[in-house]
């Protein structure tokens, strides 16, 4: 597994109130799964997504990833907020719903900023003509960000992410700001840095694009309710 999570749970005090936001969660990630994370509005996909990423930590439970490393097991819920940032740095693809993109910088520089804050700087420029190959956009390099489509931008952000080699990417409903076509663009993407061994950890409120996944993991007020394995995909 590359990542094992074993009773997680997550509690927000709001005043005076304790508000369980995940309960007793406990599965696996299997390296090079492409798993979808499903459920209504506030059964806390997004939250149990930063839980795993180590953008934020339980309240209970544990959370271990596989260091690339040292090849053994990490756990983020031993690490502290400087130590998890660190790790995801180098070791973890995050792609937002908005992008996130720099309208200052270029599309190469959006994609190789990530590597150069890592101190990767050496052959950037190829690294980033690799990069955006990779999803279609190898013609775009010095474009900035307000002269491309949604898709596009979306594209860019996945390039960005996977720049530094991931041992996982994260992605928090990456086709919701999307129409129907361009996310079938994207998710195809996905697809293919998934068919070369990338694991992909995507929330999605979209049966249509989670059918796409090898497994599907559904919540509901913070349970897990369903756990598929898809053998179609």
């Amino acid at each position: 597994p590359v990542v094992t999570l074993t009773q997680i749970s997550k509690t927000y005090v709001r005043g005076d109130t304790e508000v369980a936001v995940l309960r007793d969660l406990s599965f696996v990630i299997p390296a090079g799964t492409f798993l979808a994370i499903m459920g209504p509005s506030g059964s806390g996909k997004s939250t149990l997504l930063n839980l795993i990423a180590g953008i934020d930590a339980p309240t209970s439970g544990h959370v271990l990833i596989k260091d690339p490393a040292s090849q053994g097991e990490v756990s983020l819920t031993a690490l502290s907020e400087q130590e998890r940032t660190l790790f995801r740095r180098n070791h973890i693809g995050i792609v937002f719903q908005f992008f996130n993109l720099i309208p200052t910088l270029t599309v190469a520089e959006n994609v190789t900023l990530p590597l150069e804050l890592t101190g990767k700087r050496n052959n950037v420029r190829q690294r980033a003509q690799e990069l955006l190959d990779r999803v279609g956009l190898g013609n775009r390099l010095n474009s900035y960000p307000d002269k491309l489509s949604g898709g596009e931008q979306q594209r860019v952000s996945i390039a960005r992410a996977i720049g530094h080699d991931p041992k996982i990417v994260f992605a928090d409903e990456p086709t919701a700001n999307l129409d129907s076509e361009t996310s079938h663009t994207v998710l195809e993407a996905f697809l293919e840095l998934n068919k070369h061994g990338q694991t992909i950890v995507m929330v999605t409120h979209e049966p249509d694009y989670a059918a796409m996944c090898h497994r599907i993991i559904t919540l509901a007020d913070g349970r897990l309710i369903g756990d598929e394995l898809n053998k179609k995909a």
